[in-house]
């Protein structure tokens, strides 16, 4: 089993390329299978919840092939069956982008309901009022098999009781293939939200809207060839601005979009650190100890669910008391026993977390308990004393490409182990 042992205490200094968005690369990666031409989607993530897609797509007969490193040619035209198994999509919760790509294109869809991270109950009840209104016949069927399927779509006015990311997307893709216009309304605004649309633009749908709370959308009866680049990746690129935080560090992210990181660039000031944007990059300096701060999770342009771990294991070494409060999802707080464990201070009372920063956290054996918990995890151990060994990795790697590499290039005392033989000799190497 692989896992990550950590040195802690180095500053982490230096440039690092932020890879492709993995939730947009999931919903775009979905809906290439929707035109029977070839579509080369580019800046693709090596995460493992991309692979996941491709062999998800793969297993019902697209012909997926790896251009170069980040680069993949998709050709729907192949595809022999509109039934995706569980045992193919079982590891992440986008697996539900192939309902909307598959009932857009062929009018019928059997998919697995997905799975992913545990951070609280994400019931797809909206993706199915949504299918439903568009005209299809949904069912649950044994298994946990969603099967969706229509003589024809026609567009309907969709409104989403609360902001749904993924339901958006599901409808913008089902709806781009329908007869007549759909109106979603109270939707996600999310920067991947923009890319699967633009994308789908760029395959030749009508959407207008994406990026605000209504979206419309023309149907067309068919879809055809792009190239078409993924936008970085905001949560990435704000996980290393709060290693920067948390290390006492010096790092340019490069290759991102400024405006999609305002609020983690908004809070990272209000900690004490200083902030520099340049036209695709954004330099974080940390200078002292944090000051501490109260954050609250909203749907964007708030401050994005994604990044509360990471912000709430840097003010448990900020100065003074932190009020974190998760407004989107529930039980997102299971990395605070771990933190714990390392020397921070706080008690959780429902989704709030009062954290009571300390000086220095201590190295500790710790658990990923799901993906940017993780990673919190791992940014907790750069800054704490002593070596940090942190199991359950794979979840980790479902969103980050190369994240101990990257780590590496600025400074990180960080390997991936197998057995305690290496961890020994790591162990003995960085003193």
């Amino acid at each position: 089993m692989e896992k990550y042992i950590v040195k802690g205490g180095t500053p982490l200094k230096g440039e690092v390329k932020i890879s492709g968005a993995k939730n947009a690369a999931l919903g775009i990666l979905a809906a290439a299978v929707m035109t029977d031409q070839v579509v080369t989607v580019e800046n693709v993530p090596l995460v493992r919840d991309s692979d996941v897609i491709i062999k998800a797509l793969q297993s019902v007969g697209a012909s997926i092939r790896q251009k170069e490193k980040n680069v993949f040619e998709i050709d729907g035209s192949t595809i022999k069956s509109v039934n995706i198994r569980y045992d193919q999509v079982k590891k992440i919760r986008a697996s539900y982008y192939l309902i909307g790509a598959l009932l857009g294109k062929y009018k019928e869809a059997k998919v697995a309901l997905p799975g992913g991270c545990d951070i609280g109950s994400r019931p797809i009840d909206m993706h199915i009022k949504g299918f439903t209104a568009l005209g299809a016949d949904v069912d649950i069927m044994a298994g946990g098999i969603v099967w969706a399927r229509a003589r024809k779509l026609t567009g309907a006015h969709i409104y989403f009781d609360m902001v749904s990311v993924g339901a958006t997307i599901n409808l913008m893709m089902a709806a781009c293939m329908a007869e007549g216009e759909t109106i979603l309304e109270n939707a996600a605004k999310e920067p991947h939200i923009v890319d699967v649309a633009n994308f789908l633009n760029a395959m030749g749908a009508k959407i207008k809207g994406a990026g605000t709370d209504v979206i419309r959308i023309k149907g067309v009866k068919k879809l055809h060839s792009v190239t078409y680049s993924i936008i970085p990746d905001q949560i990435e690129a704000g996980t290393f601005m709060a290693a920067a935080a948390i290390t006492g560090g010096d790092i340019t992210v490069c290759d991102v979009i400024p405006k999609h990181l305002e609020s983690i660039s908004a809070k990272l000031i209000e900690m004490g650190c200083e902030v520099i944007e340049g036209d695709d990059s954004v330099r974080v300096i940390s200078k002292g100890r944090l000051h501490s701060t109260n954050i609250k999770t909203l749907p964007y342009p708030g401050f994005p669910t994604d990044m509360q771990p990471q912000f709430a294991a840097a003010l448990s070494v900020a100065e003074g008391t932190s009020i974190v409060t998760e407004g989107v999802f529930d039980s997102r707080f299971r990395y605070v026993d771990e933190l714990v464990r390392m020397g921070a201070r706080g008690n959780l009372e429902g989704n709030t977390f009062y954290i009571e920063g300390v000086e220095k956290l201590s190295g500790a054996e710790l658990t990923a308990p799901d993906l940017r918990a993780g990673a919190a995890l791992v940014l907790a151990a750069l800054a704490a004393d002593g070596f940090s060994e942190i199991e359950d990795i794979h979840l980790i790697q479902r969103g980050y490409e190369d994240f101990d590499g990257k780590l590496r290039s600025l400074g990180a005392d960080i390997v991936i182990i197998t057995n305690e033989h290496d961890a020994q000799k790591f162990k003995l190497q960085v003193g």
